[in-house]
């Protein structure tokens, strides 16, 4: 075991020298010489060694001990999981939805520093930090060549306040960066652009590494990139020079064998790859891909599989690094000497290549043969529910009929073929698709699907093919490049022929701005109650995340997005029927349309250009564009909080003192907010995207002179929280069950609660409202994952406002139960088969939650039941406060106030 020593590195020994292609030599620390004293290291997964070296290198005998490093260097396959983790990230990455609330943390930070008498440089990133705005362009027009110039134009006139303060962090923080609107998605950007592969510091390289605050940060995972998707609240921590903690993973080794058969795609394998992995319960886990199948992929196609890692729960989808990574680096721009390091530097840490059967121990297997792998969708209401294409028609019928329950839609069965006229004359009917989008996340990413699209596009073209206008048609790359090789190689007219004309660089439809749809169709629809449905090739589509009055929604290829347009309809069988007809008459089949793999290779060489990449990046700093460069923004180190109803300062910090609160450990007296069941995701928490009239939320935008074409989305007003607070738990599709079903079994939706003891329903803002004024605390029940989806910090802030001090649940999901304690809000779970439902809740009764006198990691602690008829029951749950730093973390009253403590006493 090594010791500190005295103006050393306690690992000296490890510090060695490696050599470049052209001679250049980089000092790194070694794991081959760490495994000298550790032979486990060698045996390691390369995604637990990437993290072991930051570990190593970072031991500074402090908050990363020795002890760390042992620790880690003896990982135990099947261990128990109770050692914590101490991760120094080398960058963060922020999308601009959940930027702009950490920014104006930071700035609120400042404001504090000042009041306590200190240089508010000391809020300050201590890593690089880059912010993508990708979040903020809305499908407002779609189907012409213009309809970009006027979305970004309607784009840049909504959030114009938001751009403003992300122009003053620019000035006020050192090593704060800010990709403008109109070059892509955050994903796509770190690939193609931010990602370096190795990093220098003072002549020592080391790997990259990064937390993101957007749950598909895992898209990096493609490149040998250790690095997944945290809260706001994390990566705020994280810059400002905390270690990311996590307790030591479990690594399930997925072996790839065969190769994926001709007209199968990336999307076809990673729904397959959810599906699978879903039932393994990775959640929490590292997944690590190695084998012969693996290194058979495009790096693309890594890819889009380690973006979907949150759909199927892991923390990350991981591929080492290979030739192919090396291949994609050189065709992306990438300088030589780059890239030089890039491979010598993972040559030398003995972690070049795709491991084979035996190579490592992990401490799970599963495996899965690509030639196994069918044309696929997924939905209508969950990414890890496939449905094989030729199964469509029969699973759309059987969900029409089946219950909410069952995951269906409880409609008649004779209504599903019955046509209803729209007033301006449409004919509309149940699976009609009213949206199709080829939208940025999960695949556009990958030339091979998009150019598929494309030949597609092209085929059914010129055999008469066309989509109806109605059908709210768009194509949002995640890069630019993606236009720049669809106009190479001739395909672009054909998709506009179709109504997939470009409508915007960034996350649209999958984060819930696809805009409106036409009047007469939401009218048809809510008159109705029709279940329509929308085709996109994101990643996500939860319940009300499209569109509010979407209710089926299905994950698709890019190729099968566009057939789908065409054909209409969701309740298709699209192996045995008709896409559509040609201008003659005749039956055109999928297999007419449908490009070769031969076809698609062709024309690959257009998609991975050097120039074009180095041409296109170097426009961040050079051409930000005209409507980025008009933006004025405040100077000066402090914000000086101009009124705004975008931007406000947070409340987190009022009444801060240097010396953290001594407030009695657990809960008394509480009341149910609400009782949930399974699958709470994030955008029932808090939504991303439109703000009902109605809404609390609604009605404070209007009683603040915001008129309701001005509205914008819950996701642009992310940085104000009095829009926020009102907003969570407002999505129009949660389910609060505490209230009692109709007569017919359906439950009423929306975000409203009975206010106890009386009854009385309202919306759950106001009954919190009224809950703190009457100094009353509050819980929320849920059933099993609660808190999937996307990072979003303000599922767990507005938690907090909202008075609620505690969570119970079955079982979470890793980012929003992490965002819980950072907020000061107690998660606890239930144990074996406990539930609320079992324990007979119905929302009436009062609780008390007792942790006794210490906090310690996954206590035991106790909720006390106390009914209206004063009869009492004890349960004994599980506190998931899961490590040492988060007991700290809570007893700050958060994460934020515990950074805040360390930098102002430092």
């Amino acid at each position: 075991m090594a010791t500190k020593k005295s103006g050393s590195h306690a690992f000296d020994a490890t510090r060695k020298s490696f050599k470049t292609a052209s001679g250049k030599t980089g000092k790194f620390f070694s794991l081959p010489e760490l495994a000298k004293v550790y032979p486990n290291v060698d045996k390691l997964p390369i995604s637990i060694r990437i993290v072991l070296e930051s570990v190593l290198r970072n031991c500074d005998g402090r908050k990363i001990t020795p002890e760390h490093v042992e620790q880690l260097a003896n990982w135990n396959p099947t261990g128990d999981r109770v050692d914590e983790i101490p991760f120094v990230v080398a960058r963060v990455v922020l999308q601009d939805f959940t930027g702009v609330p950490l920014l104006a943390d930071l700035a609120s930070m400042r404001n504090v520093a000042i009041e306590q008498g200190k240089n508010p440089k000391r809020i300050e990133p201590l890593v690089p930090v880059d912010l993508v705005v990708d979040h903020s362009v809305m499908v407002d027009h779609y189907g012409t060549k213009d309809a970009i110039d006027l979305n970004m134009k309607l784009e840049f006139q909504r959030n114009n306040e938001r751009y403003e303060f992300m122009k003053w962090g620019m000035q006020a923080f050192d090593t704060f960066g800010v990709v403008p609107p109109g070059f892509g998605i955050v994903h796509q950007v770190n690939l193609e652009y931010l990602a370096r592969g190795v990093h220098e510091q003072d002549g020592t390289y080391y790997p990259d590494s990064l937390v993101g605050t957007d749950s598909h940060t895992t898209m990096i995972n493609g490149i040998g990139v250790v690095g997944w998707g945290v809260g706001g609240i994390e990566a705020e921590a994280g810059m400002l020079g905390q270690p990311v903690y996590f307790l030591t993973p479990d690594v399930v080794g997925f072996e790839l064998t065969g190769q994926l058969r001709p007209g199968v795609t990336a999307t076809d394998l990673v729904l397959t790859v959810t599906e699978l992995l879903r039932k393994e319960k990775v959640v929490g886990k590292f997944v690590e891909f190695f084998g012969e199948g693996t290194a058979t992929l495009s790096l693309p196609d890594r890819a889009t599989i380690g973006n979907m890692a949150p759909e199927y729960g892991a923390t990350m989808g991981f591929f080492p690094v290979d030739e192919k990574t090396i291949e994609y680096f050189e065709g992306t721009g990438r300088t030589k000497k780059e890239i030089e390091a890039f491979e010598a530097y993972f040559r030398a840490q003995k972690m070049f290549g795709v491991p084979r059967s035996g190579d490592i121990h992990y401490s799970k297997e599963v495996s899965l043969d690509l030639s196994t792998v069918t044309p696929s969708l997924a939905g209508p209401k969950r990414p890890q529910d496939r449905i094989e294409l030729g199964k469509m028609r029969k699973e759309f019928t059987e969900l029409f009929s089946k219950p909410t329950s069952a995951n269906g839609f409880n409609q008649p069965a004779e209504k599903l073929h019955q046509a209803y006229e729209t007033s301006d004359g449409i004919d509309i009917r149940n699976g009609d698709i009213l949206i199709a989008a080829i939208t940025s996340c999960t695949n556009t990413s990958n030339p091979a699907v998009l150019l598929a699209a494309g030949l597609l596009a092209k085929k059914a073209v010129e055999h008469g093919l066309t989509v109806k206008p109605h059908i709210k048609t768009s194509i949002a790359p995640g890069s630019r490049i993606v236009t720049e090789y669809l106009d190479k190689t001739g395909l672009s007219p054909y998709l506009d022929k179709l109504g997939f004309t470009l409508a915007g660089y960034g996350c649209t439809t999958c984060i819930g701005n696809a805009g409106d749809l036409a009047a007469p169709l939401s009218q048809a629809i809510v008159d109705n109650d029709l279940i329509c449905a929308a085709v996109l090739s994101g990643n996500r589509n939860f319940e009300a995340r499209i569109h509010p009055l979407i209710k089926a929604n299905f994950l698709a290829s890019p190729p099968l997005v566009v057939a789908y347009a065409i054909a209409g309809n969701a309740n298709i069988d699209l192996m045995t029927e008709p896409v559509g007809k040609n201008k003659d008459g005749k039956d055109v089949w999928l297999g007419d349309i449908w490009p070769s793999t031969e076809e698609i290779q062709k024309l690959m060489k257009f998609a991975m250009n050097a120039k074009v990449y180095r041409a296109n990046y170097a426009q961040v700093a050079e051409k930000p564009g005209k409507l980025w460069e008009k933006i004025d923004g405040v100077k000066g180190e402090v914000y000086s909080w101009p009124k705004s109803t975008y931007i406000a300062k947070p409340p987190f910090f009022d009444g801060f003192h240097m010396a953290p609160g001594h407030s009695k450990l657990g809960v008394e007296g509480a009341r149910a907010m609400a009782l949930f069941g399974d699958s709470i995701t994030t955008d029932h928490i808090s939504p991303a995207g439109s703000i009902k009239e109605q809404s609390p939320a609604g009605q404070w935008l209007k009683d603040h002179g915001v008129l309701k074409a001005d509205f914008n989305s819950y996701g642009s007003r992310r940085g104000n929280h009095d829009v926020m607070v009102r907003g969570t738990f407002a999505n129009v599709r949660i389910k609060n069950l505490m209230i009692p079903p109709a007569a017919d079994g359906s439950r009423e939706e929306g975000g409203v609660t009975l206010f106890q003891p009386t009854g009385e329903k309202m919306f759950i803002y106001d009954a919190a409202m009224k809950y703190m004024a009457a100094n009353v605390p509050t819980i929320v029940f849920a059933g099993e994952e609660y808190g999937t989806g996307s990072s979003r910090d303000w599922a767990a802030k507005g938690t907090q406002l909202l008075g609620i001090k505690a969570v119970v649940a079955r079982s979470y999901e890793r980012i929003h139960r992490s965002n819980l304690v950072g907020m000061g809000v107690l998660p606890l779970q239930f144990k074996g088969t406990d539930s609320w439902e079992s324990l007979g809740i119905q929302g009436n009764e009062t609780f008390d939650i007792r942790l006794g006198t210490e906090l310690t990691p996954q206590q035991e602690a106790t909720l006390v039941i106390t009914h209206p008829d004063g009869t009492c029951r004890d349960v004994s749950l599980t506190l998931r406060i899961d490590t040492p730093i988060e007991v700290d973390y809570y007893k700050h009253g958060g994460i934020l106030p515990f950074v805040l403590r360390q930098l102002l006493a430092a």
